[in-house]
Parts: C-alpha cells; sequence; structure tokens
C-alpha cells in the first residue's frame, strides 16, 4: 500500500472511530497535521534523493539524457576498474598474473580479457557491421553518424578483407573511408568490385605509426604517417570511426596516439575506436599489456564491446589471445557523447 493509501486508511479510521475529528482537541489535530506534514516532507525527500528523474530505485520516471548515461556508464565502468585491481591483488600482484594460466584451480580461471570487460555501455544503439566471422565489427551511434552529411572512416590494415569499410559505405551515400596499408595494393573485393563504392574509398600503401618517417630518405616501400599527419593532408579535424587491425603494431601505433594528445592536452580526434588486439607476443607481460590499457583509458577510450576472434584456435589450436575491442571516447565535444 503506498504511503498516500495508507494516510487515507488512517484518516479513514479516525473518522469511523468517532462521531466527528471536532471530539479531538485542537491540541490532538496540530500534533496529527504536523506529523501528517513531516510523513509527506520525508515521502517527497526519499523520491527526490536519488539522481534526477531517479524513482524508488527501480528506474527512471522520464526518458534519460545522453549525459545521464554516459555519467552512469562511467560510474558502472569504474566499478569494473576497482574490481580488477582487486582480482590482481588476489592474484599477488601486477608482476604475479600469468595472462594465460593452465592448471586447476581459481588461479587458472581466467584468460586476459577478463581483466578488461566491455563494461561501459553505448548511449545510442549498436550494431555489429561487416560479415559475419572475421571481419565485423561492433559500431556505437549508426544512426547518430549517419545524420552527417559525409562521415569519415578511418581503416588502418585492410587485408584481403573490406566487408566493413564496404557496409559504411553502402549504409551512407556520402561516407568517406581512407584506408592505409603497407602489405597490400587495394582495398578488398567489396570496394574493388563495385564501382559505386570506388569513388568514395580513398586506399594508400603505407603503414601506420607513432612518428612520422616518410619521403626520400626511408624506405619507399614502407612509409610511415601519423594520425596526425593523414588528417592534415586529407584535411580533416576529426574522425567518426577509426578501424585498426595491424597485426600487433597496435600496441605501439595506439600509445604513440594517446600519448601524444595526453601531452598536448587535447581529446583524441576521433569518435570511437574499433580495433583487433592481437596479444600472441610471449614477451609481452601482463604487467606491459595492462599499462597499454590504461594509457588508453586516461586518453577516454572506454570498452563498450568486445568479441573473441577464435579463427588460430580453430586452425592451429593456439591461445584465444585474439579479441576484437569496440571504444567510445568519451573526451571532446562529439555526436555520440555530446549531441548537438
Amino acid at each position: 500500500m503506498s504511503a498516500l493509501n495508507q494516510l487515507k486508511h488512517l484518516l479513514w479510521r479516525i473518522q469511523s472511530s468517532q462521531p466527528s475529528l471536532t471530539s479531538y482537541s485542537p491540541r490532538s489535530l496540530a500534533a496529527f497535521a504536523l506529523t501528517a506534514f513531516v510523513i509527506l516532507i520525508l515521502i517527497g525527500h526519499w523520491v527526490l534523493s536519488g539522481p534526477r528523474g531517479w524513482f524508488n530505485g527501480h528506474g527512471y520516471d522520464r526518458p534519460i539524457t545522453v549525459e545521464e548515461r554516459l555519467q552512469y556508464s562511467e560510474w558502472i565502468y569504474q566499478g569494473m576498474v576497482r574490481d580488477r585491481i582487486k582480482f590482481v591483488n588476489d592474484l599477488g600482484g601486477v608482476n604475479s598474473v600469468n595472462p594465460w594460466p593452465s592448471g586447476s584451480g581459481w588461479r587458472a580461471e581466467y584468460t586476459l580479457w577478463d581483466f578488461f570487460l566491455p563494461s561501459f555501455e553505448c548511449p545510442h544503439m549498436t550494431e555489429r557491421i561487416g560479415k559475419m566471422g572475421d571481419g565485423g565489427k561492433w559500431v556505437c551511434g549508426m544512426d547518430i553518424i549517419g545524420r552527417k552529411p559525409s562521415p569519415v572512416l578511418y581503416s588502418f590494415g585492410v587485408s584481403t578483407d573490406s566487408s566493413f569499410e564496404a557496409a559504411v559505405l553502402e549504409r551512407f551515400p556520402g561516407a568517406q573511408v581512407y584506408g592505409y596499408d603497407y602489405s597490400v595494393n587495394s582495398f578488398g573485393p567489396q570496394i574493388v568490385d563495385s564501382r559505386e563504392l570506388q569513388g568514395r574509398a580513398h586506399f594508400h600503401k603505407w603503414a601506420i605509426g607513432p612518428k612520422d618517417q616518410h619521403g626520400p630518405d626511408y624506405d619507399p616501400s614502407f612509409q610511415v604517417y601519423t594520425v596526425e599527419t593523414l588528417m592534415r593532408l586529407n584535411g580533416h579535424s576529426f574522425i567518426d570511426i577509426l578501424k585498426v587491425d595491424i597485426e600487433g603494431s597496435e600496441f605501439e601505433v595506439l600509445a604513440g596516439i594517446c600519448q601524444h594528445y595526453l601531452a598536448q592536452g587535447k581529446p583524441l580526434p576521433f569518435g570511437q575506436l574499433q580495433v583487433e588486439i592481437h596479444a600472441w607476443d610471449s614477451k609481452q607481460s601482463f604487467a606491459d599489456f595492462l599499462a597499454w590499457w590504461e594509457l588508453l583509458e586516461r586518453a577516454g577510450l572506454r570498452a563498450f564491446r568486445t568479441e573473441p576472434n577464435l579463427v588460430y584456435v580453430n586452425l592451429m589450436g593456439a591461445k584465444p589471445n585474439l579479441a576484437e575491442y569496440s571504444f567510445i571516447n568519451i573526451r571532446g565535444h562529439h555526436e555520440i557523447v555530446s549531441p548537438r
């Protein structure tokens, strides 16, 4: 029974048990009125003491804003970070964690990926774009990005599959895709075989790196560009989607990007990041990986979706050390976090 109904029931009982309220003394009536007033004040405080719009501890009593969703997601995400720290400490500290343990018991009941959960929530619709299996990516807010007249996708690492890039071009008639991969000569057949998509896809046989190493003084087959230089050459100030699949070089490249913009006190120049992480280097310790991940977090990146890539597990029984992660950049002012 609600507090209001309880109050009505109390009044009814008083009226039924007495000839009238006038039989009470003025002092008793004043005490009753004061008690009722205090109860109403307490009920109001209880309802309004939660987050703005929060009702009864079970949900919002109105549609919540993107900013509120982001605030709540960050609160949840930081809880995951605290759980990560506790789990690492339970295992004996950073230098004692084996990212791929074997044996039995609770000390072997995890993998590297269990420390890095995608606990942040995309404040918009989330879709998987591209072909099923290896090649597709999870994207936040395709409907939001699609409202822009000319969305921009940068693709570092093209290989022989361009289903993701082609799907973006097909969805958004004004989109432009810029691909960079020194190991191949063009986009994959999904774009090369489409005359309509070719006109909005721009490929360069270049590598991406933490510092510029291009020009006549460098190997002509391995010209390296930073993301900042590429954006300047293309006349861009912002990248809507950054896809990175560069076979293990993502650690150095993304660290370089994050360090550069953190040092300048600027937000990262992209709205979200889709990256395949190749944790197959036997020389990379858990401490190394953790430091790299925490650098991404300091730069404003929050993982909102992941899926394992088990191709090499199927082919050769390798460890499950490949994983696709999708991140939102919560810094800066772009459509995903600061809709206009």
